[in-house]
């Protein structure tokens, strides 16, 4: 059984864990499929990274930093706080060069910056920990800290776009095998200056499409165009590269799986099961 407080933080029994291992397992063979090496990247990045996606502008109300403790200033604060400590002041703490990411690809990009690739592109898949600051949690649907597997495609345009259709075919596929009642619904996602260019490129072709499960989006794909290509100085043969995604958030799956089975037995036997 999950427990979970309102601050977001659950915890994973050992059923649970083994249908997430289970389902993940059957994404890391679609990227297998899809000659997607795996990568796995550090928890923090760097602020100055993320600043250059103009993170800190389009999600400042997600935003979590890691920072240090100033030693010399924590001894008085004990010596005068009740114990234990609810919460630690931020006079503290020391300005932070480091930040808790809200996505699995922006290493990815970040890893990738100033080289030039094969003129075709390259896909690459990873898992990471998010942290999103919500300003509301719920069990396993909506977590402080939760796992995104995700499917990377760094191409020219063309290719970004065909990953986007096969990825959307094969999460299709996926559910109708498990009896999930998807929907694909159109989400913003503002990496785009809402009066610029792009934005109004936006309206015409949608930038993230979520997979929704009883109101519930359980995973979606991104196309970027060449944002994160500018930003970090990537090419595709003699292009400015691509990008697009393919992104699931695992304790989500964990718990409509569930509900859909009945119990994590019958649902790790199902995902096992699959062809």
């Amino acid at each position: 059984m999950t427990t979970a407080t309102d601050n977001g933080l659950g915890v994973l029994d050992g059923g649970q864990l083994r249908l997430l291992r289970a389902i993940d397992g059957v994404f890391r063979r679609l990227a297998d499929g899809w000659e997607a090496p795996e990568f796995r990247f550090p928890f923090l990045m760097r602020t100055a990274d993320l600043d250059r996606f103009d993170y800190y502008d389009n999600f400042p109300h997600l935003g979590l930093a890691a920072t240090r403790l100033a030693p010399e200033r924590v001894a008085p604060l004990l010596a005068e706080a009740s114990r234990p400590l609810d919460l630690v002041p931020t006079e503290v703490m020391e300005p932070s060069g480091f930040a808790l990411p809200s996505a699995a690809c922006y290493a990815v990009y970040v890893d990738l910056a100033g080289t030039k690739l094969p003129a075709e592109g390259i896909t690459r898949t990873t898992v990471g920990t998010c942290f999103r600051n919500e300003n509301h949690y719920d069990g396993l649907q909506r977590l402080l800290g939760f796992s995104m597997r995700e499917i990377v495609r760094i191409a020219p345009e063309e290719e970004a776009k065909k990953h986007l259709l096969r990825a959307k075919d094969a999460v299709l596929a996926l559910c109708a095998e498990l009896g999930l009642d998807v929907h694909l619904e159109v989400a913003t996602d503002p990496f785009f200056d809402k009066n610029g260019g792009k934005a109004k490129m936006q309206r015409l072709f949608p930038v993230k499409e979520e997979f929704v499960v009883d109101g519930l989006a359980i995973g979606s794909v991104n196309y970027h165009r060449n944002f994160f290509g500018e930003r970090c100085s990537i090419q595709a043969g003699d292009e400015t590269a691509h990008t697009s995604c393919l992104a699931f958030g695992l304790e989500r799956w964990v718990h409509v799986l569930t509900r859909r089975f009945g119990t994590t037995a019958a649902a790790v036997a199902a995902v096992e099961g699959l062809g």
